[in-house]
C-alpha cells in the first residue's frame, strides 16, 4: 500500500487553518494539527470530515524552539518520518495605534508570526534532509523534496492602520519565504506563501459588524472569501500541478488587493 503524505498545519484549531487540515485530509493526507491547546481528537476530527487518514491533535508553542523541538520529536514517534508538508498559519493580531501599541504586544506578534515560520521551517527543513528517504539525488547530495506554505496576508504588500506589528510581522513573513525557497530549493523543498484578503470567519465577523456587506462591494469578485477557498489553495500550492513554483506570494483575494487607489467609482 501507498504510503499516504503527512502534513503539518499549525493554529489548526479554528477557522482558516483548520478548514487547512481538513482540506489535506480530504486530499488524502495524513494530518497532524498543532495549536497552543488540542481539545479535540484526531479521530472525532476524522469522523466529522468524513476521511479515514490519521489525524493528531498536537499541542505546541510555535514561538518556542524547544517546543517545535519536541513538536517534531513526537510527530516522527508517532509517524515513524517526517511530514511532507509544512503550512505555517499560527498567527496572533493586535489592534493598536502605532504610539499606543505595548511593547509586550509587538513582541508577541512578531514572535509567533515571524519567529514561530522561521522555527517551524528550520525543524521542517532539517528533518526532511536528515530522515526523508530522497526522491532523487543531485551531485550526490539528498534530494528529499517537501513543500512549505506560509500564511501571509493583505499586509504582505498594503499598509493597514492600527496593524503596525502584524503587518510588519506578515511583510518580514513574505521574505522569509522568499530567502527559505532560495536556500531549501537544492533539496528540493519548494516554499511559498498564500495571501487571503477578506475571508469570513468567527474571529473576522466579531471583530466588524456586518462584515460580509461592508468587504464584498470592494472585492472585484463580489463577494468575501471562505475559509475553503483558502484551504484549497494551499493544497493546491503544495501539489503536484505546481511542482516549479517556489518563493512566490499567491493573493487569494478576489482581487481586492489588485485594486489601485482611484477617483473614479464603479471599480
Amino acid at each position: 500500500m501507498e504510503r499516504r503524505p503527512l502534513a503539518l498545519v499549525s493554529g489548526a484549531q479554528r477557522g482558516i487553518g483548520l478548514a487547512i487540515a481538513r482540506a489535506f485530509a480530504r486530499s488524502g493526507h495524513d494530518v497532524v494539527v498543532c495549536d497552543l491547546d488540542a481539545p479535540r481528537s484526531g479521530s472525532a476530527l476524522a469522523i466529522d470530515w468524513g476521511v479515514d487518514t490519521s489525524i493528531d491533535c498536537l499541542v505546541a508553542d510555535v514561538g518556542v524552539e524547544r517546543a517545535v523541538d519536541a513538536l517534531f520529536a513526537d510527530i516522527e514517534e508517532r509517524s515513524g518520518r517526517p511530514p511532507d508538508v509544512l503550512v505555517n498559519n499560527a498567527a496572533v493580531q493586535f489592534w493598536s495605534p502605532l504610539l499606543e501599541l505595548p511593547l509586550t504586544d509587538w513582541e508577541t506578534t512578531l514572535r509567533v508570526n515571524l519567529t514561530g515560520p522561521f522555527l517551524m521551517t528550520k525543524r521542517f527543513a532539517r528533518a526532511r534532509i536528515e530522515g526523508a528517504d530522497p526522491v532523487e539525488t543531485v551531485d550526490g547530495a539528498p534530494r528529499p523534496g517537501g513543500a512549505i506554505v506560509n500564511l501571509g496576508s493583505g499586509c504582505n504588500r498594503l499598509a493597514f492602520p492600527k496593524l503596525v506589528s502584524y503587518a510588519a510581522s506578515k511583510g518580514g513573513l513574505e521574505m522569509l519565504t522568499k530567502v527559505s525557497a532560495l536556500e531549501l530549493g537544492p533539496y528540493g523543498i519548494r516554499v511559498n506563501c498564500i495571501a487571503p484578503g477578506s475571508i469570513e470567519t468567527e474571529r473576522t465577523r466579531a471583530e466588524t459588524d456586518g462584515y460580509a456587506e461592508a468587504w464584498s462591494p470592494l472585492t472585484p469578485l463580489r463577494r468575501v472569501g471562505t475559509v475553503e477557498d483558502v484551504a484549497d489553495a494551499v493544497v493546491a500550492l503544495t501539489g503536484e500541478a505546481t511542482r516549479f513554483v517556489s518563493g512566490e506570494t499567491l493573493a487569494v483575494d478576489g482581487g481586492l488587493f489588485a485594486r489601485a487607489i482611484w477617483p473614479q467609482e464603479g471599480y
